[in-house]
């Protein structure tokens, strides 16, 4: 069976814009795809690698799927004046069930410097009252592509309860 590479990058780099963009809210602001898959050098004809293309195609999987909105594209480089659609904020500001996440643990907020940190696994953070921009976060910071997969997936199924 081949790794499906491109779906674990697609699942990042949804994370990545929507915590990116969460940020900013509700302030419309300028998204740049190397900001996202990092940086890319075009070929001699001026072609962007497929991974630059790649992010690209999420971003604007992620307006046609009702998560965010956008004024243009400034050329294949950036979406200008993205912001989170009603949809994609109400879905990050909510409460996110997750359960049996995979490598994933979040550190609990109350350690002391120095300490070394408790986990919560996932399950446990939701019970925490994670909402899903923090679960998205920590999983971001602290999770294997597994995890960042199975919280994305997790998020995409509650926009189908949501609105």
């Amino acid at each position: 069976m081949a790794a499906d590479i491109h779906i674990a990058d697609f699942y990042k780099d949804a994370a990545r814009i929507l915590v990116q963009l969460y940020n900013q809210f509700p302030r419309p602001t300028t998204i740049f795809v190397e900001d996202i898959a990092g940086p890319d050098t075009p070929d001699e004809f001026g072609l962007h690698s497929p991974r630059h293309q790649a992010c690209l195609a999420t971003m604007l999987w992620l307006v046609q799927s009702g998560y965010l909105t956008y004024q243009s594209l400034i050329r294949q480089e950036a979406m200008d004046q993205a912001v989170l659609t009603q949809r994609g904020f109400t879905l990050l500001a909510s409460p996110l069930p997750v359960q049996d996440v995979v490598g994933f643990d979040v550190p609990l907020p109350d350690e002391e410097p120095g300490e070394e940190a408790p986990v919560l696994d996932a399950t446990q953070a939701a019970a925490e009252a994670h909402n899903g921009i923090q679960l998205v976060r920590d999983v971001l910071k602290h999770g294997s592509s597994t995890a960042i997969e199975q919280v994305v997936l997790e998020l995409f199924r509650q926009a189908r309860h949501h609105i």
